[in-house]
């Protein structure tokens, strides 16, 4: 439940472990980074990169999937794209965009969105080797990878470690915005 009202495709957000193997269409999976493409940058640098694999590809696929935590690999071996996320910090050589990853959230956040609207879900993990990930894919320098996106369809939960399949049914929580959003000073709560 929300507080407020906002759209629907950002109400019924969520982030399953669940997925079905059913394979993403070609056109869904263009509108996905399409979205991606179209979100906002600081001086349009557009730092946003993502190397895509899915199973119908298994030497990259596995190279993708390998960087994963086991506690992670345990339910993504069910998602039939995995993405990683990749920002160019250096647009040069010696020069830091200190906004790459903010922009790289973005389009994260729009691909997200068109998801939703595809009927298509997102998972977002934090859990992989980043080395380890830019050694796999030869990632030029100034490129760093940030997240590994499983995407695809709502699958069962019974396809999940347990611990994974009681965590599918909890419900969503949220901190109130009283803890974030602040009137003219830190921690003045807006009324």
């Amino acid at each position: 439940q929300t507080d407020y009202p906002i759209h629907e495709l950002l109400k019924n957000r969520w982030s399953p472990r669940a997925f079905s193997g059913r394979p993403l269409e070609r056109e869904a999976l263009l509108s996905l980074f399409e979205a991606a493409r179209w979100s906002p940058s600081a001086n349009n640098r557009q730092p946003w990169h993502f190397i895509v694999t899915t199973p119908l590809k298994a030497e990259p696929y596995q190279r993708m999937f390998e960087t994963l935590t086991e506690r992670n690999q345990s339910w993504a071996k069910n998602a039939p794209l995995l993405v990683l996320t990749v920002a160019q910090r250096e647009p040069e050589p010696g020069k830091i965009n200190a906004k790459a990853l903010y922009d790289l959230g973005q389009a994260v956040a729009h691909l997200t969105v068109q998801a939703g609207a595809l009927g298509l879900y997102v998972r977002q993990m934090g859990g992989f080797d980043a080395p380890r990930a830019a050694e796999n894919f030869s990632l030029p320098v100034g490129f760093e990878p940030v997240t590994v996106l499983a995407v695809g369809y709502l699958g069962s939960p019974d396809v999940l470690p347990e611990h994974f399949r009681q965590a599918e049914f909890e419900a969503r929580a949220r901190k109130p915005q009283a803890e974030f959003v602040f009137d003219g000073a830190w921690g003045v709560a807006l009324d």
